[in-house]
């Protein structure tokens, strides 16, 4: 098991102040991951169905039952990607064009926070590291997929090793509605509806879970951020931890690589 004590989100600079001012993190359903194979039921193989006396229950029952336990389990999980690492030349690419920001966590802190949200079916988020593959090697569905949960929500394509994720999961998350209690997550809407009667899919509903202050351990700074962005963010991190470590990312002059120097 790797070092999982820090963990960092790579974000614009609008998602960085936002996510700083509230002192939360976002949850995303699984359905609406930017990877159209994350978490899709096709990563496994249902073809092999055991065969039963009397073909009962039938077989084309026991496969369709499989495939929509595995779209219920994608269409009830949350997640919140976050990296092993805060120098992914690409990971600042993708987020703002290096005019993003990447906000280290305390994960040690942010469990404390994190083990006390309740669920439909347990209380706390889980936590998985993602698994790099090159093909998709389907598990047998009724035979192999001893893990499937993991499997399932864990998986990804080898395409994708540089950003070294690591899951955190809210299966199901309990809305607080009008309750201000730290065990249910603030759910909501990352856009504004354009009227009142508009029909909601509830997938497209985000889980804000609350953190401390404490639990943003550092900030570090895109090389293109302007400095009035920068100002911005930098008062923004010390009012949410006066204690937060802020660094500059510049390029490092002897390698394809960036480095920090603190602020």
């Amino acid at each position: 098991m790797t070092d999982r004590s820090k963990l960092y989100k790579y974000l614009d600079i609008n998602g960085g102040l936002l996510m700083l001012h509230n002192s939360n993190l976002q949850f995303t359903n699984s359905t609406r991951l930017n990877d159209p194979f994350d978490c899709h039921p096709a990563l496994f193989d249902f073809s092999n169905v055991p065969v039963n006396e009397y073909n009962w229950p039938p077989a084309d029952f026991l496969k369709e039952k499989g495939e929509i336990d595995m779209e219920n389990l994608r269409n009830s999980a949350w997640i919140c990607s976050l990296s092993k690492v805060y120098d992914s030349l690409l990971m600042w690419t993708y987020y703002g064009n290096h005019k993003g920001v990447c906000i280290g966590l305390d994960m040690e802190k942010a469990r404390k926070y994190l083990s006390k949200i309740h669920c439909s079916i347990y209380m706390g988020a889980l936590e998985m590291e993602v698994q790099y593959r090159d093909v998709i090697e389907k598990p047998d569905y009724f035979h192999d997929a001893e893990d499937y949960f993991h499997y399932l929500l864990s998986t990804k394509a080898k395409a994708w090793e540089h950003e070294q994720e690591v899951r955190l999961l809210l299966l199901d998350p309990t809305p607080a509605g009008t309750l201000n209690h730290p065990c249910f997550a603030p759910m909501g809407l990352p856009y504004k509806p354009k009227n009142r009667k508009e029909v909601i899919d509830w997938k497209e509903v985000r889980a804000y879970p609350h953190l401390g202050g404490e639990c943003f351990e550092s900030l570090y700074l895109g090389i293109k951020m302007s400095d009035e962005e920068k100002d911005k963010i930098i008062k923004e991190a010390r009012k949410c931890n006066p204690d937060i470590k802020i660094y500059q990312m510049t390029v490092n002059p002897e390698a394809f690589r960036l480095k920090e120097e603190k602020i």
